[in-house]
C-alpha cells in the first residue's frame, strides 16, 4: 500500500499537475474569501471567524477532488496497465487504499497554507472580540474528513468509466447528491417524520455539527463508515475486472 501512495504523490509533483492543483485552489479560495463581494468574503461577515471560509470549502473541493481522481482508475483501464498492476504482489484493498491516500495527501497539502487564515482573521478582529479557536479546529478536522468523503466516491466513480471526464462528472454528481442535495430535500414538509433521517444522512449534517467546536464520535464514524463504504466499493468493482 505504501508503494502504491508513495506511486500516486510522486505522480502528482514530478510534473506540473500536483503544483497547478494547489495554486488553483488557493487562488480560487482567496478571492472567494477576501476579493470577491459574496456571502463567503470574510470582510462581509462582520465576525472574527472563518466560518465563511469553511461554508465555500465543500464548493471548492467537490470539484476539486474529483478532478484530482478522475485518472486514478480510469487512466489504467483505459491504457491497460491495471492488468499490469493486478499481477503484482500486492492486494487490491492495498491498491485503493493506496491511492486514496495518494489523493487524500495531496488534497490536505492544499488546504495546508489556509492556516494562515487563523492567523489574519486574529489580527483583524476588534480588542473586545474573541476567536473561537475550537470551532477552527474542529472545522477543519471535519473538512478533512468530507475530503476523505470525496477522494473515496471519486475512485469509485474513476473505477467505473475508462473516461476521465465521465468519472470525474460522476464523481462530481455522487458528492453533490450526499452532500447538499440530500440536506435540500429534508426542508421539504411532505417527507413527514422522515425530514430528520435524511437530513443525518446528508454529509452537510455532519460537517456543520462539527463546526460548532464540539467532537461529536457520531460524527466521525457517519463520515469514516461512508468513506469506508466508498472504498470497499471500489474494491469490489476492481475485483470483477480482475475476473
Amino acid at each position: 500500500m505504501l508503494a502504491i501512495f508513495r506511486k500516486e504523490f510522486n505522480s502528482f509533483f514530478s510534473s506540473t499537475i500536483g503544483y497547478l492543483i494547489i495554486c488553483i485552489f488557493l487562488i480560487a479560495t482567496g478571492l472567494f474569501v477576501w476579493v470577491f463581494d459574496s456571502n463567503f468574503n470574510l470582510f462581509n461577515f462582520g465576525y472574527a471567524n472563518l466560518t465563511p471560509f469553511f461554508e465555500l470549502m465543500p464548493w471548492i473541493f467537490i470539484f476539486l477532488v474529483p478532478a484530482i481522481c478522475m485518472k486514478s482508475f480510469s487512466d489504467e483501464i483505459k491504457q491497460g496497465t491495471i492488468e499490469l498492476l493486478f499481477t503484482k504482489p500486492i492486494s487490491t484493498r492495498a491498491l485503493v487504499y493506496g491511492k486514496f491516500l495518494g489523493a487524500f495527501s495531496l488534497s490536505a497539502i492544499a488546504l495546508a497554507p489556509t492556516l494562515l487564515y487563523i492567523f489574519t482573521v486574529d489580527s483583524l478582529k476588534q480588542a473586545t472580540s474573541v476567536v473561537d479557536y475550537s470551532a477552527i479546529a474542529t472545522s477543519y478536522i471535519g473538512l478533512l474528513l468530507i475530503i476523505s468523503v470525496f477522494a473515496s466516491i471519486s475512485l469509485f466513480s474513476s473505477v467505473m468509466s475508462k473516461n476521465q471526464i465521465t468519472a470525474f462528472i460522476i464523481g462530481v454528481f455522487i458528492c453533490l447528491i450526499l452532500f447538499f442535495a440530500l440536506s435540500g430535500l429534508s426542508t421539504y414538509q411532505i417527507f413527514g417524520s422522515e425530514i430528520y433521517a435524511i437530513e443525518y444522512l446528508s454529509l452537510s449534517y455532519h460537517y456543520k455539527a462539527m463546526s460548532r467546536g464540539i467532537i461529536d464520535t457520531r460524527n466521525i464514524i457517519y463520515l469514516a463508515s461512508i468513506s469506508f463504504l466508498f472504498l470497499e466499493l471500489t474494491k469490489v468493482q476492481l475485483e470483477k475486472l480482475k475476473q
